[in-house]
């Protein structure tokens, strides 16, 4: 007995298939091209490189956000015949391609501030306060308001908003104590903490997306305790050739091939499958392809299933 089953979750309060997180998007989109032109100024008049640091950021924001923004577009498309599991992983795409660049940006403030330390240049606090003021109440504002999304390509961009906000509340305290006290220093010093920032967060999405793009095991799901419910549904003899990956954040896929015994008919090889996937749906995989076989069936001798397993069938 051979036989393939193919599930889909269709969860219409998944992000991917919700237009609300598009249309912030393109709020955030315009509110930091603002915070941009503001903190470019304001690096300018008052030459300093934390706030121009800061601006950089902003920039790769830009690009974040409109990628999103798109990759959200993109995502909404139904499957076609090219791309069967339709455009889901544009937004892990973006959000890579996000990372990597903050990454680089990182490094260009980096060398700018060694730079600096060199060679001190006075900086003009009160364009830095002015200009930083702007960008975190805008960044705290677009930051806040998206948080609650669980889309890993609107995740990099709040992280990007929130860096930007620890990192423009930084600059304004930087302002206020070289007003005060005539320490220029403070202004590279603050570019290095700020690309320390930049790089922390952006290493950690570059992380999750490299996991996702590679087919990975999806945070969060334990492979031994996938098998053993898989397992504990009676009729199931042995698992193997088990696979899970997730299509895009929050959205995760499984194969694998069951070996029931020779009795299990057709009607009590459906109820089988329904309650693998119900098991399966509780751990979070929604998109779920089972092949059922008889022990008869050839198949790799690697079987999954444990002798516990077993001992668990006979109770």
């Amino acid at each position: 007995m051979s036989e393939k089953h193919h599930h889909h979750d269709h969860d219409h309060g998944d992000v991917f298939h919700s237009h609300a997180p598009a249309g912030k998007m393109k709020l955030a989109f315009f509110l930091t091209l603002i915070i941009l032109i503001v903190e470019v100024a304001g690096g300018f008049f008052s030459h300093s490189l934390a706030l121009l640091s800061d601006a950089g950021h902003v920039l790769t924001d830009i690009a974040s956000i409109g990628l999103s923004w798109f990759a959200l577009h993109q995502s909404q498309k139904p499957a076609s015949e090219e791309f069967t599991y339709g455009y889901h992983r544009s937004g892990i795409l973006a959000a890579f391609i996000n990372s990597m660049a903050l990454i680089i940006i990182a490094v260009i403030i980096l060398i700018e501030a060694i730079a600096r330390f060199q060679h001190p240049q006075p900086v003009e606090s009160t364009w830095m306060f002015i200009s930083a003021s702007v960008g975190l109440a805008l960044n705290l504002y677009l930051g806040l308001g998206l948080s609650k999304e669980d889309n890993i390509n609107v995740k990099s961009a709040v992280l990007h908003m929130i860096g930007d906000a620890i990192a423009s509340a930084g600059v304004i305290l930087g302002g206020v104590i070289i007003l005060f006290t005539g320490w220029y220093m403070l202004d590279p010093i603050l570019s290095v903490l700020i690309s320390f920032l930049i790089s922390f967060g952006a290493w950690r999405i570059v992380k999750q997306t490299v996991c996702i793009l590679m087919e990975g095991k999806p945070k969060g799901i334990r492979i031994d305790e996938v098998i053993r419910n898989i397992c504990s549904v009676k009729g199931v003899l042995t698992v193997h050739d088990l696979h899970i990956w997730s299509i895009t954040s929050d959205k995760n896929a499984l194969s694998c091939h069951v070996v029931v015994n020779d009795q299990v008919n057709f009607q009590e090889s459906q109820i089988i499958l329904r309650e693998i996937e119900h098991c399966l749906q509780h751990q979070g995989i929604g998109h779920v392809t089972i092949q059922m076989e008889n022990e008869d069936h050839p198949h790799d001798e690697t079987e999954i299933c444990s002798t516990t397993t077993h001992e668990h069938h006979h109770h």
